[in-house]
């Protein structure tokens, strides 16, 4: 477990739902089956399928795995970000957009909370526009109502995030990056959250960074620990103090991917793996 600065506990490991389309019911069962107790997805019917992260909920409730022992995570994508299947009114204020996102991701889950709503990334590439500090007071909002346990942003930069723990009234708890090895695994952004004792999570740890599996010095080191190249990555990931997701497809590689924390890499080789990309 980790734990944000409001001190709410977070498994150290996430399944994320992303691009899993009418599979994604049956992969939640199997990820859950395989250990995982925290879940994450978003009200964005591009990328993700919410409404049957929920069917599999309501399954797993029947089979004895209550809602209170799993851990969900899901975020407010804006106008930008979606197709014509927007899950609010396009035309209301931003402010009613995230209410109406928040209560339809309530319905899609069969919860009356959300462990963590993530604003799932700023309107601009830099900078914060009026449009972010609107959605993120929105999202403040539900914090305060005890509805949403921790509050959060994803696809920050550095410059963005600096900005939001400077003057929002309730910092992210936690950040949810892309993490590419060539840019020394999100450094800056990372630092700023171990500052401020945000959780970051990192995803795409291993389709970011396919060349780096071809290092042989890589492949040499999960050798030395008996581990495969992504439960290297995904324990390298969680000793820099990182939560990693997964989205596998492949029941096995669930289990492998659980049994990361069950070695411990070097400082040397964890100190190669950080620059190793770069």
């Amino acid at each position: 477990m980790l734990t944000a600065y409001n001190q709410i506990p977070i498994p150290s490991f996430m399944y994320g739902t992303a691009w899993k389309k009418e599979a994604t019911t049956h992969l939640v069962q199997q990820a859950v089956a395989a250990g995982f107790t925290a879940i994450d997805t978003a009200n964005q019917l591009i990328h993700y399928q919410e409404a049957l992260v929920g069917e599999a909920l309501l399954e797993l409730a029947r089979q004895g795995t209550p809602r209170d022992r799993l851990f969900l995570q899901t975020k407010f994508t804006s106008v930008t970000g979606q197709d014509h299947r927007t899950p609010y009114d396009v035309q209301a204020d931003l402010t009613t957009q995230v209410k109406q996102s928040f209560d339809s991701s309530l319905a899609h889950l069969h919860t009356a909370y959300i462990d963590s709503y993530v604003l799932h990334g700023p309107h601009y590439r830099r900078g914060l526009g009026a449009e972010d500090w609107e959605v993120w007071a929105a999202i403040e909002r539900l914090y305060e109502s005890g509805k949403a346990k921790m509050i959060g942003i994803s696809n920050v930069t550095a410059e963005q995030l600096t900005l939001l723990c400077e003057r929002a009234r309730h910092k992210p708890m936690v950040v949810q990056n892309r993490c590419y090895a060539a840019l020394g695994w999100d450094q800056e952004v990372r630092e700023i959250c171990r500052t401020h004792q945000i959780i970051y999570q990192g995803f795409s740890l291993l389709t970011a960074n396919r060349e780096l599996f071809a290092e042989p010095e890589v492949r040499a080191m999960a050798a030395k620990y008996g581990m495969g190249l992504a439960q290297l990555v995904f324990r390298f990931a969680m000793q820099i103090g990182m939560l990693p997701l997964t989205g596998t497809t492949n029941p096995q590689h669930m289990k492998e991917d659980l049994q990361s924390d069950q070695f411990t890499i070097a400082p040397e080789d964890l100190q190669r793996l950080e620059t190793i990309g770069m």
